[in-house]
């Protein structure tokens, strides 16, 4: 059994090794248990908007991040059907202006490997191999229990993801399946014609009927990300088998020529079936608190789930620093604090994120009035997303 740490985290993500990082620089020790055998990513690109970056730049990380990742220049709305821009919101310069902080793209692993860097220069104990079976909790302490050891710390934060087994603590909840389903890919940009080479400096999504394509660069520009979601009519059958590279070109075949052509580009072999659950407003039992995806999971259309990890990093370290005398934190206060602090903020935020998805992939008359909406949109017009990226 090891005491020898302040906090413990559970899960070695994105989310966790933020957890860990900010809790370090608040003067704490911290402990990282990744049940994997290394520090990992899976996927491909994410979008790291101002609330996010703002978060990067005082921990001193915003620099790597940029120099690993891009600044698009726009985040383009377009109308996957016939073609044309809906609207967009400039990026560069208007952004950071208005919010302290630019918008960002960058590989998912990129991140990751900018948050394990940074946890191993401040001294993070990161520690592979280590599946959590339980956790224990008599209101002081917590311990975190492995099949090989027990760490005991003040707090055990749970970073274990959507299907975290530590939730069920707080919640009998499972993941709830959306019917939507994700491709993903890379293609270097050397490989691209000029038409498609031409885009690359912005952030583009295109809508259409039960499905979107969303595409940007990544990694300074040498690789194009691109993400295709769709709703699966085999899923919405009770199909055993969903999700099928053939549901994905049916989903797309009235799409226009640079979206179909997309998709020869996408990954064929993989598939993500997407997940969220709804939201609890419990988030800590005793010295057992939960973050990130295993606090509030969400669907991507905000693409909000790195940005609201790392928000909850910084919210639970600022408490922590908030007790400044440099002796034990509080921690009844701290979590209090913490969960009333970000559970009305992520609430929203999975409940809004089912909004944009049905804007995004509706039919009908409904899409000529999105459509006609987006159309008339002031590019600077914030109104919609300034709680958002300045909360």
């Amino acid at each position: 059994m090891t005491g020898d740490v302040d906090v413990v985290v559970v899960g070695g993500g994105i989310g966790g090794l933020a957890n860990a990082y900010a809790l370090s620089l608040a003067g704490l020790r911290v402990r990282v248990l990744e049940r994997a055998a290394a520090f990992g990513e899976v996927g491909a690109g994410l979008q790291l908007a101002p609330n996010a970056t703002r978060i990067l730049r005082e921990w001193g990380l915003l620099d790597e991040v940029v120099g690993r990742g891009c600044m698009p220049r726009r985040l383009v709305f377009r109308d996957a059907v016939d073609g044309t821009e809906l609207t967009h919101v400039p990026l560069r310069d208007d952004v950071e202006a208005r919010y302290g902080a630019p918008y960002a793209v960058i590989h998912r692993s990129d991140l990751l490997d900018a948050l394990y860097a940074a946890c191993r220069r401040i001294g993070v104990d990161l520690v592979t191999d280590s599946a959590v079976t339980d956790v224990r909790t008599d209101g002081r302490s917590a311990t975190a229990i492995t099949a090989r050891q027990q760490h005991t710390a003040a707090v055990v934060l749970a970073a274990d993801g959507l299907h975290s087994t530590l939730r069920a603590r707080l919640s009998p909840d499972e993941p709830v399946c959306s019917g939507y389903v994700a491709y993903r890919g890379t293609v270097p940009t050397a490989d691209l014609d000029a038409d498609r080479a031409a885009a690359l400096d912005d952030v583009t999504v295109w809508f259409a009927p039960g499905c979107h394509l969303v595409q940007y660069p990544l990694r300074g520009g040498a690789l194009l990300n691109q993400v295709a979601v769709f709703a699966s009519p085999a899923w919405a059958h009770g199909a055993s088998t969903w999700g099928t590279p053939g549901e994905l070109d049916a989903a797309f075949a009235d799409t226009c020529a640079p979206v179909r052509g997309a998709l020869g580009d996408l990954w064929r072999d993989r598939w993500w079936p997407m997940y969220d659950r709804a939201p609890i407003s419990r988030w800590v039992d005793g010295r057992l608190a939960l973050t990130g995806d295993a606090a509030h999971p969400m669907l991507q259309y905000l693409a909000q789930g790195a940005c609201q990890a790392l928000e909850d990093a910084y919210v639970l370290a600022e408490q922590v620093a908030k007790g400044g005398d440099g002796g034990e934190p509080d921690w009844d206060r701290v979590l209090r604090a913490y969960q009333e602090l970000r559970e009305p903020r992520t609430t929203r935020i999975q409940r809004t994120v089912h909004v944009w998805g049905d804007m995004w992939h509706c039919d009908g008359l409904t899409r000529t009035l999105r459509n006609a909406l987006f159309r008339d949109r002031d590019p600077l017009d914030h109104k919609h997303i300034g709680w958002l990226w300045g909360g």
